[in-house]
């Protein structure tokens, strides 16, 4: 039996999507081939602050989709979790890239990439993600409900400093109904 890990994951996004969730509506699970942890619904973990801040970058790119910057919070059971901060799990993201390298050549298909300043378009970890979650399906494994991993973005904070001003906790959530429930966060009322 799992024991249950709550957190509290905050999710960039427009006002508009803000009130369909919170009466009622859900969130539709990103699909982009650059999502860095694979498909899923993302949230920040512990930070409606950083939520709010990458709402406002996509508002300002010429495609946005957001308009009205807001953040969604939500009260999240990791349940069975990949949770990348646990070394150990780091072995099945290694071997899922081994296995994505090898179908890569079988196929004669050239490997994606991670790609722009930082790699923020992380092509090639969704690839391996994804591929990570069906390989464990298809060895009947229990799927994994949540993913969760430690990223390390921004400036350093000060010369050498092994810490940086974006530096986050992302969870992208796989299963929906680990998430409890939906709330606005007060500083955003």
């Amino acid at each position: 039996m799992l024991t249950p890990r709550i957190v509290f994951g905050y999710h960039g996004c427009d006002e508009s999507t803000l009130r369909m969730v919170l009466d009622g509506g859900t969130l539709r699970p990103s699909q982009n081939a650059y999502d860095w942890l694979g498909h899923g619904v993302y949230f920040w973990e512990s930070s409606s602050a950083r939520a709010l801040r990458w709402a406002a970058e996509v508002k300002l790119r010429p495609k946005g989709t957001i308009q009205r910057p807001a953040v969604l919070g939500a009260i999240i059971d990791l349940g069975h979790c990949l949770d990348l901060i646990d070394p150990d799990r780091a072995q099945l993201v290694q071997d899922a890239y081994v296995e994505y390298l090898r179908q890569c050549k079988e196929f004669g298909v050239p490997p994606a990439k991670n790609k722009g300043p930082e790699s923020k378009a992380r092509f090639l970890d969704c690839a391996v993600m994804n591929l990570l979650h069906k390989l464990s399906s298809e060895e009947g494994m229990p799927p994994f409900d949540t993913v969760r991993g430690f990223f390390v973005e921004g400036q350093p904070l000060y010369p050498t400093a092994g810490l940086r001003s974006l530096d986050h906790v992302q969870i992208c959530v796989r299963s929906p109904e680990c998430i409890a429930g939906f709330f606005r966060p007060n500083a955003m009322r």
